[in-house]
C-alpha cells in the first residue's frame, strides 16, 4: 500500500506534470472505483489543474472546474497505483478488462491511469468541491511531518491510548499517513515492541518514538523525491529494513527478523532490537501447528 512518503512523491511528480494543464476526459472503467456522483466526472472536462496535494494517504488533484473549483481525490488503498503516460493509447480502453480502473486524459495527449491488482477492489476516487467532503480526509489525525507536530503533540495523542503501538501508529484518525510498512520501520528504529501499549510510554520512550517517526518518514520522502511514479514501489521496498524481510538478518544487530501474522496482514520485527530477544506470540502460526 502506498503510504505517506510515496503519496508525497506522487504529489510532487504530478505537480510537475499536471499544473496548468487542462483535463479533457476522466474515464472510470471499474464499477467500484467512483465513490461520488455529484458533481459528475464530466464536470472536470476542460478544467485546468491548479495544484496537487497530499492528505495523509489521499492524493488531491485540484482544478478550476465548476463554480469554485473541483477536486479529484484518490485513495490508492492496498493494491492501487498511478501510472503516468507520456502518450495515452489511441482509442478508448475496454471496461472490465484487466486492472485499469480510471483514466485521466490531458489536452497534451498525456495523462495517467489508476490501476488496481487483485480481487479486493478498494481503490477509491471522489469528485468533490472540497476535500473535507471525503469522509476519510475529514477524520484524519495530524500529519506527522507538519511543522507543528512536535514531541508534546505525540505525547498528548498517546497518553490515553490503550492499544498496542503498532495499531495506534496505523490509525489514520490518530496520525495521518503511516501504514503497515512504515509502522514496522518506525518501531524498529525506536527499538520498541509493536505490542507495547501506547499509553505506557515514559518521556524517554516518547522521545525515541518521536525521533524515529520523523526521521523514518523524512528519509523515505527524500529517497522518493524526484523519482518517476513507476519507480516509487521499487524504491520503497529497497529502503525498508525490517518490513517484508522475514527470515533475513537485522541490519542493526544481525538477529533474524521475525513475523507475526494476522488475518489480512502481518508485521515484522527484530527480537534483539525490539523485544529483549523474546519472540512475539503468533497465534495464527500456533493454530496451524496444532
Amino acid at each position: 500500500m502506498p503510504e505517506l512518503p510515496e503519496v508525497e512523491a506522487l504529489a510532487d511528480f504530478l505537480t510537475e506534470h499536471l499544473a496548468g494543464r487542462r483535463v479533457v476526459r476522466v474515464l472510470p472503467l471499474a464499477i467500484s472505483v467512483l465513490k461520488t456522483y455529484d458533481p459528475p466526472v464530466t464536470a472536470l472536462e476542460g478544467a485546468a489543474v491548479t495544484a496537487v496535494r497530499r492528505y495523509g494517504k489521499f492524493l488531491d488533484v485540484e482544478t478550476d472546474g465548476g463554480d469554485g473549483g473541483l477536486h479529484l481525490v484518490t485513495h490508492l488503498a492496498r493494491a492501487g497505483w498511478l501510472h503516468w503516460r507520456d502518450r495515452l493509447p489511441d482509442g478508448p480502453p475496454r471496461p472490465g478488462k484487466g486492472p485499469l480502473a480510471l483514466r485521466v486524459a490531458l489536452e497534451t495527449g498525456e495523462g495517467f491511469d489508476l490501476t488496481e491488482a487483485g480481487t479486493q477492489k478498494r481503490l477509491a476516487v471522489y469528485v468533490v468541491r472540497d476535500p473535507q467532503e471525503v469522509e476519510g480526509i475529514a477524520r484524519l489525525g495530524p500529519d506527522p511531518l507538519a511543522d507543528d507536530f512536535d514531541e508534546a503533540r505525540l505525547a498528548a495523542l498517546l497518553k490515553d491510548e490503550r492499544r498496542r503501538l503498532k495499531g495506534a501508529l496505523r490509525d489514520q484518525a490518530l496520525i495521518a499517513g503511516v501504514g503497515n510498512a512504515y509502522s514496522d520501520e518506525i518501531l524498529h528504529a525506536a527499538r520498541m515492541s509493536p505490542f507495547k501499549i501506547a499509553a505506557s510510554l515514559d518521556a524517554e520512550e516518547t522521545h525515541r518514538l518521536y525521533q524515529a517517526l520523523r526521521q523514518t518518514l523524512t528519509e523515505a520522502v527524500e529517497r522518493s523525491r524526484g523519482l518517476a511514479a513507476g519507480r516509487l514501489k521499487t524504491e520503497k521496498k529497497s529502503g525498508l529494513r525490517v518490513h517484508g524481510r522475514t527470515g533475513e538478518p537485522c541490519p542493526v544487530c544481525g538477529d533474524t527478523i521475525r513475523e507475526v501474522s494476522f488475518s489480512d496482514s502481518s508485521l515484522q520485527y527484530c527480537p534483539t532490537c525490539q523485544t529483549g530477544g523474546k519472540p512475539l506470540a503468533d497465534r495464527r502460526l500456533s493454530r496451524l501447528l496444532k
